[in-house]
């Protein structure tokens, strides 16, 4: 049997949320990704929540399913039962101490001056503003676990990308 890597496609990338209703409104709403499907593993107390950028989303959980695991750039939201009602827990966001390694996700805009303004208008946490920094084309915007959301204008709208 033989495989080739020139055909591998990056699916998805997962992290731990507390409460999966407040993560699904942020991706959903704020960031405007699209639900794809959930799956429950009641045995092991926790679900899986895939979110997307498409279109539309097909009827059937197999479709969405198939479409969850067949196109780049999925998030998938890991919710372990029961974090969502305990005060003090947290997960590690990979950007403070202890537990810093991951960094951030990365949202292309259209208009990230406007886009800024509109998570401003929502009342989302940034970490990093436009005006903030030396680099003046990026903004970094928190989710409701403090994920970092780094904001980018898409090159092929803008025409250059960031430096």
């Amino acid at each position: 049997m033989s495989t080739n890597p020139s055909k591998y496609v990056f699916n998805h990338t997962m992290i731990r949320v507390k409460d999966p209703k407040a993560s699904i409104q942020f991706y959903t709403e704020v960031l405007g990704m699209k639900l794809l499907t959930k799956r429950e593993f009641e045995s092991s107390k926790f679900t899986l929540y895939f979110l997307a950028y498409v279109d539309t989303v097909p009827q059937s959980d197999e479709e969405a399913a198939k479409l969850a695991f067949s196109i780049p750039g999925v998030l998938e939201l890991t919710h372990n039962w029961g974090t969502e009602s305990q005060a003090d827990f947290s997960y590690a966001n990979g950007n403070t101490e202890p537990g810093r390694g991951f960094g951030h996700t990365a949202i292309l805009v259209d208009n990230i001056e406007k886009a800024c303004e509109r998570f401003e208008k929502l009342g989302v946490k940034f970490i990093k503003k436009l005006t903030d920094g030396s680099m003046k084309n990026i903004a970094f915007i928190a989710d409701p676990d403090n994920y970092w959301v780094e904001i980018i204008a898409n090159p092929r709208i803008c025409g250059s990308a960031p430096a």
